[in-house]
């Protein structure tokens, strides 16, 4: 069987690993298609093509960049910020502050005022946008790059990135006859990202949760959703550490005779305050707690690899016992220090990570502090609440430093390796000893050879398309580029205006002071002539 499996970048593939590993291993051929070749995530790449004949790689073809591709992409952005409106994203703020940055005015305004008078009213709105953006034309040259490579199945991931373009590749497959699936690339994805605008024949989710948000938010059929649990964690279950405590304990600089508490940094909404200070401020407070269990216990703090640049100054030297260690566990080394770190930890605290859900599946107690300078990065996101809800919760959390470092101190007196029933609910829901990766492989096998209908043209397309060439005349209308562009577009076009003004009144100050030099220049050479010329006639007169 050939897959055609697109994703946004490289990176993108890494929590599909073991499907890609586990496809090849079966004689299936994989061929990886990302929108962007950037250096991040190239090395997975690197070394699966390396070691599989059957996985190759390219680069899509992008959307052209037309006029249509503009109408599409203000319509995309339009339906995404409808979905946000939606009552479960009222304490959400900073998910629809990011959808709102992108989205044009004219949707803002219109979106806005159904929330404040006729919430009735947002589906039916919806539903003439979507019929709108499906009039807008496909692109050919997606279409062919699709029937060119002639797969059985087409996998995607994410397809539900704000401002994707990946459902252009969905449709072009499906217009083929080619059976299409989304693979959900984490847990937050189908509750803090876009709208699967058209769903795919499948939708492959880790758990009963995901398919709840499947169908609720996402409209998608229970009989196209496979749950298959988490296969991007399957590597961790089952696993030993590559070296014991002694030796790990001296190789990054930490006793061994006591427990080590671990902080696992996160990686917050852009806009939020650095974390690192924050954990300078936690270590503090621990260092200066009554008890010597809490007080004089090893500290690991682990950077998120996406935030690494804000240690950079803050120093933690002034404390004992404290080490900052760990990089991104994408290579065979870097996946073995991670996990020995969770392995020799006796708890694990952060803000909001997936790192929680690995240091559940070693059964290590993981601690929380919900305060409100982080409510947006934590509470204020639907996803962060299943670590509280799923298999009757993850997380042990607390309010205030004082009920914190209490909580911290309680654990270290009774260590506990108890792998929760949240482990089981949230990432293995077919049980702790059934991987997720062959289940997951099994399922894309399965969709060789189905039945796909194209999706059908929408209706009245003509009409819609007359709406949307008038538009199209709002593009380039000065009056109306409010409307049209979104606040993070405008400030573009501003910053390029005034860059283009000033560009202007420069040009014509150096036109005017050319101007003016040329003039000074024939006016003295006017003043040379006329002297020279008074001094012939005087010297003629004197000679006469």
């Amino acid at each position: 069987m050939k897959i055609l499996f697109f994703g946004r970048r490289f990176n993108y593939f890494r929590n599909f690993d073991s499907v890609l590993r586990e496809l090849a291993s079966r004689g299936h051929a994989i061929h990886l298609v990302v929108e962007r070749d950037t250096d991040d995530g190239r090395p997975l790449i690197d070394g699966l093509t390396a070691e599989f004949s059957g996985i190759t790689c390219s680069v899509a073809p992008g959307r052209a960049n037309d006029e249509w591709t503009w109408m599409a992409g203000r319509l995309r952005h339009g339906l995404e910020y409808l979905r946000y409106q939606h009552k479960l994203f009222d304490d959400t703020p900073k998910l629809r502050d990011r959808s709102r940055a992108r989205t044009p005015g004219f949707f803002v305004e219109l979106a806005e005022r159904l929330g404040r008078h006729a919430r009735w009213a947002y589906r039916p709105v919806s539903a003439i946008l979507r019929w709108l953006e499906r009039a807008t034309p496909d692109d050919p040259a997606i279409r062919a790059f699709v029937e060119q490579h002639r797969p059985d199945v087409v996998l995607i991931t994410p397809l539900i990135a704000l401002g994707s373009s990946q459902i252009d590749y969905l449709r072009a497959a499906r217009s083929l006859g080619i059976p299409t699936a989304l693979c959900v690339w984490s847990w937050d994805h189908l509750s803090s990202k876009a709208l699967i605008r058209e769903p795919p024949d499948r939708v492959f989710v880790w758990n009963d949760t995901q398919k709840r948000e499947a169908m609720e938010l996402h409209r998608v059929p229970a009989d196209q959703i496979v749950v298959t649990g988490a296969q991007c964690f399957d590597k961790w279950f089952g696993r030993a550490p590559s070296r014991d405590r002694d030796t790990f304990c001296r190789q990054i600089g930490l006793p061994a005779d006591r427990p080590i508490i671990l902080y696992v940094c996160s990686a917050p909404f852009i806009g939020s305050p650095p974390e690192a200070p924050f954990v300078v401020e936690w270590i503090r407070r621990i260092r200066a707690h009554a008890s010597p269990r809490l007080r004089d216990a090893p500290i690991l703090v682990r950077p998120h690899p996406s935030r690494r640049p804000e240690w950079e100054g803050v120093g933690v030297d002034a404390f004992r016992d404290v080490v900052v260690w760990g990089s991104d566990p994408v290579s065979t080394d870097a996946r073995a220090d991670y996990f020995d770190t969770l392995f020799h930890s006796a708890i694990v605290v952060g803000l909001n990570t997936s790192a929680f859900i690995e240091a559940g599946i070693v059964g290590r107690p993981v601690h929380t502090i919900l305060l409100p300078e982080w409510y947006e990065s934590q509470m204020g996101t639907v996803h962060f609440r299943y670590l509280f809800e799923a298999g009757g919760g993850l997380l042990i959390s607390a309010t205030t430093f004082e009920e914190h470092v209490g909580q911290l101190d309680r654990s270290l007196e009774r260590p506990s390796t108890e792998i929760r029933p949240f482990v089981r609910a949230f990432v293995r829901p077919r049980g702790l000893d059934v991987p997720a990766t062959p289940i997951f492989v099994d399922h894309v096998a399965q969709m060789e050879g189905m039945t796909v209908r194209p999706f059908p043209p929408p209706r009245f397309q003509r009409l819609a398309r007359r709406v949307l060439n008038k538009g199209l005349t709002w593009r380039d209308d000065i009056s109306r580029e409010h409307l049209v562009y979104s606040e993070r577009e405008m400030e573009t076009v501003l910053r390029l205006r005034v860059s283009r003004q000033a560009k202007t009144a420069q040009d014509r100050e150096r036109k005017r002071e050319a101007v003016a030099l040329k003039e000074r220049r024939r006016a003295v050479q006017q003043l040379e002539l006329e002297e020279h010329q008074a001094a012939k006639k005087s010297k003629r007169t004197a000679s006469s």
